[in-house]
């Protein structure tokens, strides 16, 4: 079930715990004093930890700090023959998960450890989508051009600059943003998106600030836009020169105040979001062309990153093509197809028009197609279909 390692100056508590627990199937550890216990879970790990308050050579509430220092993931409970409320309130701010009185109820024990478990499984599975969801968007390259990308990335993301991201279609602006965010001091805050250039102009003010029960037709209930649903964290504005001049002019002004208002409504809201947006568009041309709000754009281009195109780094397609290969393969539950040298020359010799996105779809065509390795022939066959073609 799980292993547990038990801490107590009582060697009859510590004998009764091990009896207990071994026949509920989880495996225990037993340590006699705080020195002793540290030591195991230094060298051992555990899903959960049982540790008495009053101990001779290192205070419960003691060992607790320095659990909690080498790993603040691990669920520790709390056990004092001299309980009460202050100690209880000391031991959770602490840290503890929970805390118990002796003598023990064997039956809150148990269902004390059931919940501290299904708080550890949590705490995992929460980790692993983490661990996806940062894979999912890792910039995966080594070129010049690439290594430009990351280096500004790491510079600006500590800050609280406002970042415009520029860049052809299928390049990665996306990955850009969510990398800024995660290297930030906003991280554990939420990451909100919004493609400008997929909502309607009638509709994009109510997306972005939400609006009150009534304030038009069908406004059936009150809406928290995602200016607010950023709150803490970051938001990212996907296609920013798709967006209306009347919504500009409201971002705007949160921008300069930090302050938005529902659609429909007077009352201001204060947010605390740092903004980041991105572009296709040639936004001094749509300035020029007075569809986008030339203060705006100054306001949201503290900083500027332009993400080159895949034909600008032709040095990554072999990296890439390693990349998407095992990546799709996993995802698939296939082995690993062998790109031959003559496939990635000829991947190389392409132009990219749909840049990323195109490449990673060509890379899923060719495992699908080709069974056992990918040649240059393969390319030629199946990379750019026309019609007619026998795909």
């Amino acid at each position: 079930m799980s292993k547990i390692l038990v801490i107590d100056d009582e060697r009859a508590i510590r004998n009764t715990l091990k009896e207990v627990l071994e026949y509920e199937k989880h495996e225990v550890d037993l340590a006699e004093d705080g020195p002793k216990g540290l030591e195991l879970f230094s060298a051992n790990s555990y899903d959960i930890i049982l540790c008495d308050i009053k101990m001779a050579k290192m205070d419960g509430i003691e060992v607790l700090g320095k659990i909690i220092e080498i790993s603040s993931d691990t669920p520790v409970v709390m056990i004092s023959g001299h309980g009460n409320i202050d100690t209880a309130v000391e031991a959770i701010k602490k840290g503890a998960y929970d805390f118990l009185e002796k003598p023990l109820d064997l039956n809150r024990l148990l269902i004390t450890i059931r919940n501290a478990m299904d708080k550890s499984t949590l705490i995992t599975q929460t980790q692993v989508l983490k661990n996806k969801v940062s894979k999912m968007y890792e910039i995966v390259g080594e070129s010049e051009a690439i290594e430009k990308v990351k280096s500004m990335i790491d510079k600006v993301a500590p800050t609280e600059a406002r970042v415009l991201i520029t860049g052809s279609n299928g390049t990665g602006k996306e990955l850009v943003a969510h990398q800024i965010h995660e290297k930030s001091s906003r991280a554990k805050g939420p990451f909100i998106e919004v493609n400008c250039a997929a909502i309607p102009s009638e509709l994009i003010e109510s997306e972005l600030f939400g609006h009150e029960k009534g304030s038009f037709t069908s406004a059936i209930k009150q809406r928290i836009g995602k200016f607010e649903q950023a709150n803490g964290g970051t938001l990212f504005l996907d296609e920013i020169g798709d967006m209306s001049l009347s919504a500009q002019a409201k971002v705007l002004r949160a921008l300069q105040e930090n302050k938005i208002s529902r659609v429909g409504s007077d009352k201001d809201i204060h947010v605390n979001v740092r903004v980041i947006t991105a572009t296709n568009k040639n936004i001094r041309k749509e300035i020029e062309n007075n569809n986008f709000r030339e203060d705006l754009y100054h306001r949201l281009s503290v900083i500027l990153i332009n993400v080159p195109t895949l034909n600008e780094r032709e040095a990554d397609i072999p990296i890439l093509a390693e990349y998407f290969n095992s990546l799709i393969c996993s995802e698939y539950g296939m082995s690993k197809r062998i790109v031959k040298e003559d496939a990635l020359n000829e991947l190389q010799k392409i132009r990219w028009t749909g840049n990323i996105r195109e490449f990673r779809n060509v890379i899923e065509r060719l495992i699908i197609l080709c069974p056992v390795e990918i040649t240059g022939n393969d390319v030629l066959t199946y990379a750019k279909p026309v019609s007619g073609s026998n795909i």
